[in-house]
């Protein structure tokens, strides 16, 4: 079982270490036009996901993921389809 809480702040986090230090962060903060990511960089992020969960993303549920509280309901919409209760 994986806590929302928790990934919302694992999120964050990782953000926080790839996103200017002058930069606000929050859960609806868009990654590129707010946070500055890069695509490798939210490549990046994903990848921490991966292995942070040790699940494989597929790239299609992610297209119209803009902001840190989008990624973490897709992930676990992803999740819940894929392995019932999270």
């Amino acid at each position: 079982m994986c806590n929302r809480e928790l990934l919302m702040d694992y999120i964050l986090e990782c953000i926080r270490e790839m996103a200017p230090k002058d930069v606000e962060i929050k859960k609806e903060s868009d990654l590129i036009n707010d946070l500055g990511l890069e695509s490798v960089q939210v490549m990046n992020l994903l990848m921490m996901l991966e292995d942070k969960l040790d699940i494989s993303i597929p790239m299609n549920i992610l297209l119209n993921v803009r902001t840190p509280e989008q990624l973490l309901e897709t992930l676990f919409s992803y999740l819940e389809s894929t392995n019932g209760s999270v």
